[in-house]
């Protein structure tokens, strides 16, 4: 019996090694990030994450302690070391794909691995991998074979041993008990405890430096644990009291119309064409404090039209920053909406609004539409007329993501010219060259993400310049607006509000000057603020506001995996929802502001469960 106990404790512990011993792997592996972390916070990293360890490790030993239980009964250990064989090669597997994915991906999306890379694999493989190099798929695909390798041999040799020294017990009943006993008490590290609290990310939340919580996570458990949070949304974010939270959030809704909302277009049926750029940010604009000469293009559209001055992205992903978009939908931070088809055909959406108002609906993409559901969604919202990767020939498919930028456009003006778009006409455009790996037929920088965005830059200039000499100018308006937070500068980091700050440009012959908006607002403000200057009614849009209405109440709100940013004309909080703990707070009403994100996150969830 002893020999089973101990090969059951050992388990465990080994399970928690391995978990433990990634994270130096971690932080050695980003050393960039981490140059000036002492040998104590190493260790702090290591010791303050040991509760998710400890927890993932508990769920792993649970087989095994139910195996050794049977061994009491079974006289072959020839069929009980097979059987343990199939579950450590499974585990391995299964350890070594997150810990190689989170890897990878970290550097990218800036927190660890949830179940998001999983959601755009299913819907297209070829476009969640489109960002990898051949070479880091084969450094990748090897790191993976090798360390799978090295977890299975570890646990099955030490394993091995034990069960060779195996005896038939003649206590059955009684060690069977005991065993049972001990793997019971797998719950209490599974759990976290005894205390009303469960077993979360925060809790291995350490420091103020948010890299060195990062390293402490456990990202077995932070894959698993979003799992957890597709479902049951009214029971997720509960900050408040429901009477609370609904006197609040009465007050951030937009409930009255000003008669002095500012109109800035001359036509209020105009021919629309809204162009979604791939991670734009306001610093790629010198009118907006940016370095000059890598979007000229775009800058000069911002200078001759109306260019609003204090946007911000509501997310890190384009499913997201699609739905703030055109259905006026905050972002989440545990899951995409996009994801769930039954609950986003009851959204309300720009397009659909049109199509009721006699337009008629086409999306131009150059890469896969079934990526993230999006066609799901887009049909959904009345789009019927969608071009994308398919309709081009593989010749013009150069890019990892599909067809260029460039390749696209003029397959928009082409249609345009011969008459195949009818009018009046929405038109969504979402570029895709300016998209990690950056490759683009284009050599005029160096750095070879700016290098995109100029490409990218270029084509947009050339269209407009294209439907500035058409008849179509004089009745169209163009808006152009960011999919989601840009990915420059390269030193800002997901919790600072500056990562989300966009820019929002209308420009086209209807706009009747050119003007800066300074109104602070976010992407999901686009919807009532266009709605509203067509004259139509957008009460459907319960998160949205009209930027340009004076009586709405003004903010933006973003999120990213765990946390919320909420910014005011009197400040701003950014809070860290697994840690409980504010992360960032600049100005007054610190508290206020606070109440007022965790009551829009909550009442997010709350629609989010109703539909």
């Amino acid at each position: 019996m002893k020999r089973r106990i101990s090969l059951l404790i050992s388990i465990y512990l080994l399970f928690t090694l391995i978990f433990a011993l990634q994270k130096p792997i971690f932080m050695l592996y980003y050393q960039q990030l981490f140059e000036r972390v002492s040998l104590l916070e190493w260790f702090q990293v290591i010791i303050n994450g040991l509760p998710l360890d400890f927890s993932f490790a508990g769920y792993l030993t649970i087989i095994p302690g139910l195996l050794l239980i049977t061994s009491v009964w079974m006289t072959s250990q020839k069929l009980l070391k097979t059987i343990f064989k199939c579950y450590y090669l499974i585990i391995s597997l299964f350890i070594s794909i997150i810990f190689v994915a989170d890897l990878g991906l970290y550097e990218y999306w800036g927190f660890r691995l949830d179940s998001t890379p999983l959601f755009y694999f299913l819907t297209s493989p070829k476009d969640a991998l489109a960002s990898m190099t051949i070479w880091m798929a084969i450094l990748g695909f090897i790191t993976l074979i090798g360390y799978t390798a090295i977890i299975y041999n570890l646990l099955y040799r030490f394993t091995a041993v034990f069960i060779n020294r195996f005896k038939f017990p003649f206590h059955r009943i009684n060690q069977s008990l005991i065993i049972l006993l001990l793997t019971g008490l797998l719950f209490i590290p599974i759990r976290g405890g005894f205390t009303v609290s469960t077993m979360n990310i925060g809790k291995v939340y350490f420091s103020e430096n948010q890299r060195l919580n990062h390293a402490a996570i456990n990202p077995c458990f932070s894959f698993t644990d979003s799992f957890m949070r597709q479902s049951n949304f009214d029971k997720q974010y509960r900050f408040l009291d429901k009477d609370e939270a609904d006197t609040i959030f009465s007050q951030l809704t937009e409930t009255t119309t000003s008669t002095d909302t500012e109109k800035l277009l001359t036509n209020n049926r105009p021919n629309i064409i809204m162009i979604i750029m791939e991670s734009f940010s306001s610093y790629l604009l010198e009118t907006l404090g940016g370095e000059p000469g890598i979007a000229p293009q775009v800058n000069k559209l911002a200078d001759e039209g109306v260019l609003f001055t204090n946007m911000y992205a509501n997310s890190f992903r384009t499913d997201r920053g699609i739905v703030s978009i055109l259905s006026g939908y905050p972002a989440q931070p545990t899951t995409s909406i996009m994801k769930y088809a039954r609950k986003t055909q009851s959204l309300p959406s720009i397009p659909k609004t049109l199509k009721e108002e006699g337009y008629h609906l086409y999306y131009y993409y150059g890469g896969d539409a079934d990526f993230t559901n999006m066609r799901s969604y887009l049909v959904s919202m009345g789009i019927d007329n969608i071009v994308c990767d398919k309709d081009f020939p593989a010749s013009q498919r150069l890019s990892k993501w599909g067809a260029h930028d460039e390749v696209v456009f003029n397959k928009l003006w082409d249609n345009l010219k011969e008459d195949e778009i009818a009018s009046p006409f929405f038109i969504a455009f979402q570029t895709s060259s300016s998209h990690e790996p950056f490759e683009v037929p284009y050599d005029k920088l160096e750095d070879k993400k700016l290098n995109a965005f100029a490409y990218t830059d270029e084509c947009i200039g050339q269209f407009i310049d294209e439907l500035k000499a058409s008849s179509y100018w004089d009745n169209t308006l163009v808006l152009l607006v960011p999919d989601h937070l840009g990915v420059y500068p390269y030193d800002l980091n997901n919790q600072s509000s500056e990562r989300y700050k966009i820019p929002m440009i209308m420009t086209g012959g209807v706009v009747a000057e050119p003007k800066r908006i300074d109104t602070i607002g976010s992407q999901i403000d686009i919807a009532a603020t266009l709605l509203g200057q067509l004259d139509i009614v957008y009460d459907d849009f319960t998160f949205s506001k009209n930027m340009l209405n004076p009586d709405a109440p003004h903010f933006a709100f973003f999120t990213m995996p765990n946390f919320l940013g909420w910014l005011s004309n009197d400040g701003e909080v950014v809070f860290d929802c697994e840690s409980n703990t504010v992360v960032k707070q600049e100005g007054s009403n610190i508290d206020e502001n606070l109440k007022k994100g965790q009551t829009y996150l909550q009442k997010l969830y709350d629609d989010i469960a109703k539909r």
